[in-house]
């Protein structure tokens, strides 16, 4: 029988059934939890949801305790093209791990993605929540669009650019992201550059902190909103409310 195929078009050869998951993606993390109780035996550092979630940590998305997770021999270790490297995948098959790779840009590559995650990797039932998400976010983008900028990082400011997933998010909430036809994914960009041509900045909590005393001033006279870092770049369980949540707070963000 042949293996099963990732999204990144390798044949990944999973045992059956699939007792022990690792997962090297917060977002995967929660959606795995969430679905399949019991399955996951550690995750990373980064992986704070669900909240009570009570397995081994393997340190970073970008620095994995390679040798930690062979020992626990995992039948599969779960990671993304974007958060995860190419050198620990490498790593955890050359030692006999199967992984699974997923490439999510967009928010319908995420719903394709996740299913194919529990379906074919996991050989489990789609998830109702999943449902509810591809619901939730099928209805037009509002017109007209909102010129925006979604900041990700400070000193440098960096921002979200093209072909990402947070883009496409944010298209889909009525934002222009001014700065997506720059060649970087997340291009990095000066002060003046930072509020030039825009009606709204968008401050998430993550990966960078902002808070209401530190993003704000960065952009006097100019609408900021905050939102939840989670509900902006997570792909799982969080799509179920985030656009309804958003939303409202980009419907709130002060003058």
């Amino acid at each position: 029988m042949p293996h099963p195929i990732d999204d990144l078009g390798t044949a990944v050869p999973i045992p059956r059934p699939v007792r022990r998951v690792v997962s090297l993606v917060p977002s995967l993390t929660e959606a795995i939890a969430a679905t399949c109780p019991g399955l996951l035996i550690a995750a990373t550092d980064w992986c704070t949801h669900p909240p009570e979630l009570a397995v081994e940590r393997v340190r970073g998305t970008k620095n994995p305790n390679v040798r930690r997770i062979v020992e626990l021999a995992p039948d599969l270790v779960v990671c993304n093209q974007e958060e995860n490297r190419r050198l620990d995948v490498d790593r955890l098959r050359a030692a006999g791990i199967p992984v699974w790779v997923t490439r999510i840009t967009t928010v319908d590559e995420a719903c394709t993605a996740l299913a194919n995650l529990f379906t074919t990797a996991l050989a489990a039932d789609p998830p109702p929540w999943l449902a509810e998400a591809e619901r939730a976010w099928a209805a037009p983008p509002p017109e007209p669009a909102v010129r925006a900028v979604i900041p990700i990082w400070r000193n440098p400011w960096m921002v979200v650019g093209r072909d990402t997933f947070t883009g496409d998010l944010a298209r889909r909430l009525g934002l222009h992201l001014v700065h997506a036809d720059r060649p970087d994914r997340y291009p990095t960009l000066t002060e003046t550059e930072l509020t030039t041509g825009i009606d709204l900045a968008v401050l998430p909590d993550e990966p960078y902190v902002f808070t209401e005393t530190d993003g704000p001033e960065a952009f006097p006279g100019l609408p900021v909103a905050l939102v939840s870092g989670r509900q902006l770049t997570w792909y799982g369980p969080s799509l179920v409310t985030a656009r309804a949540d958003l939303s409202h707070a980009l419907h709130r963000s002060p003058g």
